[in-house]
Formats: structure tokens, C-alpha cells, sequence
């Protein structure tokens, strides 16, 4: 084969520092156009973004030569010091991240989950939604370590 074709599809998740509701909504739709920024000066789509105060989910589908790993060390570190010079300066994400690599039949569905955080987070925190994500996709986690 000539060339490289890929399509990695992944659900990213993670939260702002100590799960804080640190995200505004007035400013929700500029962080996430910088965020869509991010991922296209690293080749990567950032396909869907949303959620809440204290979290957020994208649907990002991965450039074939970038590393998730340093996707999201630019992602999180750009994007928290955008943050910061528009806010107080006390904004930071959590350190770590949770990734979910997804088929192109799950695309519609993880969209549509996503545009419907604020309805779906009127009965169910961040813990308990991740818990589910956890479970689903079995990943073996401690729930006292998972916390920062």
C-alpha cells in the first residue's frame, strides 16, 4: 500500500482539578473552539465536545502520527493556560484522563450522549458516569486511587 489511511476513533473524558465547576458557561463554546484548535495543529478532528462545569467529553478522531499520550499533555496544558489569563487563575484540569476507542456504528449514539450532558447530569455525577464508562468498556479500576 502506497500510503497510511487510519480512523481511530476515541471518547476522551476527564475532569477540572478536584472535579471544581470551574467552567463557565459563557465560556464553554470559546474553550471548546480553542480545544478543536489544539487538535487540528496536531493533525487530530475534534469531532464533538461538551459538558459540564466540572468535566468535559470529546469525540476526537486521532491523527496517524500523533500519540494520544501527547495529544492531550498539549490539549490540557494549552487549553488550561487559555483558561487561566480569562479567568481568576485558578483553573486546571485533573492530571489524568480516561479514553475510549470507539467503531464508526458508535459515532451517532457518542454524539448525541454528548450534546446531552446537562440532561443526563441532572440525576448522575461525574463519578457515576465514568463508573458506568468503566464498567462497559471492562477496565479494572481502583475507585479509591481513580479519584484526585
Amino acid at each position: 500500500m502506497a500510503g497510511t489511511l487510519t480512523r481511530v476513533l476515541l471518547h476522551i473524558t476527564f475532569s477540572t482539578r478536584g472535579r471544581e465547576p470551574l467552567i463557565p458557561e459563557s465560556m464553554e463554546a470559546e474553550l471548546y473552539a480553542y480545544i478543536g484548535g489544539i487538535c487540528r495543529n496536531h493533525g487530530s478532528l475534534l469531532m464533538a465536545m461538551g459538558g459540564m462545569p466540572d468535566h468535559v467529553h470529546m469525540l476526537i478522531s486521532l491523527a496517524k502520527t500523533t500519540a494520544l499520550a501527547d495529544l492531550m499533555l498539549h490539549l490540557k496544558r494549552d487549553s488550561s493556560r487559555w483558561m487561566k489569563e480569562r479567568s481568576d487563575g485558578g483553573f486546571g484540569w485533573q492530571e489524568g484522563y480516561f479514553a475510549f476507542s470507539i467503531g464508526e456504528s458508535g459515532v451517532e449514539e457518542l454524539r448525541r450522549y454528548i450534546a446531552d450532558q446537562k440532561g443526563r447530569h441532572r440525576t448522575k455525577d461525574f463519578k457515576a458516569e465514568l463508573r458506568e464508562f468503566l464498567a462497559k468498556y471492562r477496565i479494572d479500576f481502583d475507585d479509591d486511587r481513580m479519584w484526585d
